[in-house]
């Protein structure tokens, strides 16, 4: 546990934990407003998870050899979550454009 100084553990799990609490509040936002597309960004927001808690892992093991391929896993996650978010928010975006113009 010696790789991050305390502060940046402090920066790093509450950084997780606002994350979380993001996703939980998007989805209720969903729930709210009966328009569940927003459940999706919530879900896009899942890899991005995976790969803070890999990195958090890691540190947390003190960057052991050993534990190289969570690495590759953060990077991958990271891409994926990059790419499921851009989907949501494309998907949020022609909701918003093209969806509600029928109930209008």
């Amino acid at each position: 546990m010696h790789a991050l100084s305390i502060p940046t553990w402090m920066v790093h799990v509450s950084s997780v934990i606002e994350w979380i609490a993001a996703m939980w509040l998007i989805w209720q936002y969903g729930d709210v407003v009966q328009n569940h597309a927003w459940r999706w960004l919530s879900w896009a927001m899942l890899p991005a998870l995976v790969s803070a808690m890999c990195a958090c892992t890691w540190h947390f093991f003190d960057n052991a050899e050993a534990l190289e391929g969570l690495v590759i896993i953060q990077a991958a996650t990271t891409l994926l979550g990059n790419c499921t978010l851009c989907g949501a928010a494309w998907w949020l975006d022609r909701q918003a454009r093209f969806g509600r113009a029928k109930d209008v």
